[in-house]
Formats: structure tokens, C-alpha cells, sequence
């Protein structure tokens, strides 16, 4: 999968998605949130991020994006993200990420969309 790693989110991520086999880049620090979906819908890169702002679906409608993963983990230490992260990427190709909101937790996710 292709991911679009915010500038909020541990960097140390990129590197664990790298390792297992994905394909992740990170936005550059103070990209405005416009150029950031911008960026992800035209690379088809689902975002993966810690701003609430991307769950207004009004701003950012879930069908004119390869897919959000808002994370709601709290603190967000790398083992629990990583956990959380590879629950649901293990989940059936049917699922699917495009033109979602997925809220990720530390005991499951919600798909908003």
C-alpha cells in the first residue's frame, strides 16, 4: 500500500511501513492541509495523521481521497501505533482504505465513511 505519512505523526513509521513490505513518504513540515490531500489524492497515498481537521468530510469528502487514518492513541509510542496499524491492514482486501475515514485506537479502528 501507498502511504502519506503527516508531519505529526512519529517518523519512525515510515520505516516500520518500509519494513513490512509498503511504500511510505513523509509530508514536509508546514505543508498547509489543502496541499496535503492534494499531495495524497494525486499519488494515491492514503494519509495517515494525528490532525483532527482531515475527519471534517464537508472539507474533505471521503470519496475524493485514496483514504485518512486518524489516529486517536494516546500516548502515540511507536509499539502501540505499529499495533494498531498492523490490525488493520491484516483486515480482508474487500475492506478497503479509498474514499474512507478510518479512526485507529488502541483496540480497533472505526470507518467513518
Amino acid at each position: 500500500m501507498r502511504f502519506l505519512i503527516d508531519e505529526n505523526v512519529n517518523k519512525k513509521l515510515i520505516r516500520w511501513l518500509l519494513d513490512n513490505g509498503h511504500d511510505a513518504t513523509r509530508i514536509p513540515a508546514g505543508t498547509k492541509n489543502g496541499k496535503v490531500i492534494e499531495f495524497g489524492r494525486s499519488e494515491s497515498r492514503i494519509l495517515i495523521t494525528h490532525d483532527h481537521d482531515f475527519a471534517d468530510t464537508l472539507r474533505y469528502p471521503p470519496e475524493k481521497h485514496a483514504g485518512i487514518i486518524l489516529i486517536e492513541i494516546h500516548p502515540p509510542v511507536l509499539l502501540k501505533l505499529t499495533a494498531a496499524l498492523l490490525m488493520l491492514l491484516n483486515l480482508p482486501p474487500t475492506e478497503g482504505f479509498v474514499g474512507k475515514l478510518i479512526i485507529l485506537q488502541d483496540r480497533g479502528y472505526e470507518l467513518m465513511s
